[in-house]
């Protein structure tokens, strides 16, 4: 028997743009649906047109796409009370949007009809009908995404049932089951996906079932996946579980469970393996910072710190990994910190290209640097940049690119602005292949004109710094009992626009620590940079 087909719904590009501070311009959406087409989900939902302009816009751009594997698909509400659909000038973007799908989504719950649409139970049920119907005799294909379904069910489940049924009889073919306020429990999931299950068969239909389910109670991937045992066979979601307040259920962590440890098909195995990738690329789109933990695809989910658990990985990698990490595109990643052994340094040195044996007495120096600097105050498994020029520095292999002789920052106060406006000046000097430069700059800030000026001093010996930015910088204060004379971590997290790497600088001194994680962020850079080009 083969494993049965789950169909993957991707709104990301609707939904997950609820999410607080994420906003994504035209061409983001166009980039994110043709990787998603590339994955190989089903649909994705592009937006409502014209309920902006951007999204009716998106709709213009894709029609100069062929998409090799997804639908897109439109997303509208049901018509207004007291007009027809033919009538109602909110469908003709919907309309012209030309995509074959087009869901639609109507009110489940009572209360929402009479207290939310301020109109009458039979009013919402024709709204539902003629809005499908009309759609449908336009040549689209309707999925009807029921809003508040748990909630409405639960309320009156007879009423919720009707909007089903007229949804039915006027020509949708999906019923897309919507925990929209995210509260309802898995077992209440399962059972009232089994009434509908059981409902449609008793109508003469082909039961075709969607879930889409909320974060609210932390419970989006369970609800998801309780609604697909019990009969559900599209599932709704986003990548990251963007979406608004807590998220919609996550397809990264969706998407491999339904299909590696329960056996359905959602994508095809050689798609399944980009999905580390499709998240850190979604992630890097919309300009939020990845989850580190997240299951599945996150940088530290097939992470191993202590000892035993990386001696015992090293033998079976069953031993401490539920799926194999290259299933879905991950690795295995060895950290590196005050509770490693000379396992951890063996095996994290290999990923770096470099083989030591255990009774190499690099390994030990390696091991007993790493303890020292950590004393220091220095974290490692979050900068593995700094490890890996640490590790090279060991073993006499970490070429001089360049020096900082000596650096100043100040900052001035214009008592003239009404904001008490700040400039930060900072002044470098380095040395560049045996040759001595000063450079200058101003930056908002006394880090950006620190890194400005560094640059400035190296683009020309290094033209490929230009393509390194920063995305993330840290700081924290590890001894906080002593005040403003605390030690200082920084943490920088630095890009190509292909890959991420990250270097730590420890000092009494913000600017000095933040100096020594920017230089070594640069150094690292060109580092990478060189083996790329040699390999």
């Amino acid at each position: 028997m083969e494993n049965q087909n789950i169909l993957i719904y991707d709104t990301t590009l609707r939904d997950g743009t609820q999410r607080e501070r994420l906003s994504l311009s035209v061409e983001d959406k166009v980039r994110i649906a043709v990787r998603l087409d590339q994955m190989g989900v089903a649909f994705i939902e592009g937006g409502w047109a014209g309920a902006n302009p951007k999204d009716g816009e998106f709709f213009r751009r894709m029609q100069e796409y062929r998409l090799s594997s997804a639908e897109l698909v439109v997303f509208c509400s049901t018509r207004r009370a007291g007009i027809k659909a033919k009538d109602d000038p909110m469908l003709v973007p919907i309309i012209a949007a030309e995509t074959k799908w087009i869901t639609i989504f109507g009110k489940s719950w009572d209360l929402h009809v009479i207290e939310g649409l301020r109109t009458t139970l039979v009013e919402n049920l024709a709204m539902i009908s003629d809005t499908i119907a009309y759609l449908k005799s336009c040549d689209r294909r309707l999925i009807y995404d029921a809003e508040h379904w748990f909630d409405g069910y639960k309320n009156n489940p007879e009423y919720a049932l009707q909007t089903l049924k007229v949804a039915l009889d006027a020509g949708a073919e999906w019923f897309v089951l919507c925990d929209t306020n995210g509260g309802t429990m898995p077992d209440e999931v399962a059972k009232i996906t089994e009434v509908v299950n059981d409902s449609l068969r008793q109508w003469g239909s082909n039961p075709q079932i969607g879930i889409h389910t909320h974060n609210d109670a932390g419970l989006a991937v369970a609800n998801a996946i309780a609604a697909v045992q019990h009969g559900a066979t599209m599932v709704q979601g986003t990548i990251n579980g963007y979406g608004e307040r807590c998220g919609n259920a996550n397809l990264c962590t969706v998407i491999p469970n339904l299909q590696l440890k329960m056996g359905y098909d959602c994508l095809a195995a050689e798609k399944l393996s980009q999905l580390t990738e499709v998240s850190r690329q979604v992630s890097e789109i919309v300009n939020l910072a990845p989850d580190d933990h997240a299951p599945f695809v996150g940088a530290s989910a097939f992470a191993h710190k202590g000892g035993i658990h990386v001696s015992a990985v090293q033998r079976n990698p069953l031993t401490y990994e539920h799926i194999s990490p290259e299933s879905i595109g991950n690795n295995r990643r060895i950290v590196i910190s005050e509770q490693a052994g000379i396992s951890n340094v063996i095996s994290k040195v290999e990923t770096f290209g470099i083989c030591l044996r255990k009774e190499d007495p690099a390994c030990r120096q390696i091991l007993q640097m790493t303890k020292e600097l950590e004393q220091l105050g220095y974290q490692f498994e979050s900068a593995e940049a700094s490890f890996d020029l640490l590790v090279r520095e060991a073993l006499g292999d970490r070429p001089k690119f360049f020096t900082i002789s000596s650096f100043h920052v100040y900052c001035t106060t214009d008592s003239t602005h009404s904001n008490g406006l700040v400039n930060s000046q900072a002044t470098v000097k380095v040395m560049v292949k045996d040759e001595e430069h000063l450079t200058a700059a101003e930056g908002n800030g006394p880090v950006a004109a620190l890194d400005i000026a560094l640059r400035k001093a190296l683009i020309s010996f290094y033209p490929e710094i230009a393509n390194f930015y920063l995305t993330d910088y840290k700081v924290r204060i590890l001894n906080s009992d002593s005040g403003t004379k605390a030690t200082t971590r920084v943490l920088i997290e630095f890009s190509n626009g292909k890959r991420r790497w990250s270097t730590a600088g420890v000092s009494k001194n913000i600017i000095d620590a933040s100096c020594k994680a920017l230089a070594e962020g640069l150094e690292y850079g060109l580092l990478s940079t060189v083996r790329c080009t040699k390999s």
